[in-house]
């Protein structure tokens, strides 16, 4: 899948499980597709990551980040940001 919209997450983590059920959310009422990457388990999602944040940018998860606008979300929001 070659999507703009990335989520990086990690399995147990329990803000990224808040903020996940606000993915499903904006995809089912926008239908806005979010490419969901697990970090903490899978290595090459990992190196995705640190492709893009490096440490710089958030330095964790949930990260959500824009390739095409190179904007991003660090941590989690609320649904109406």
């Amino acid at each position: 899948m070659n999507n703009h919209l990335l989520e990086f997450y990690g399995t147990e983590c329990p803000h990224c499980i808040s903020m996940h059920e606000l993915v499903e959310r904006l995809e089912k009422e926008e239908g806005i597709k979010i490419e969901s990457l697990e970090v903490w388990h899978n290595k090459e999602n990992e190196k995705r990551l640190l492709g893009i944040d490096n440490g710089e940018l958030c330095g964790g998860v949930p990260f959500f980040y824009n390739t095409q606008t190179k904007k991003f979300i660090c941590g989690d929001e609320s649904y109406e940001i």
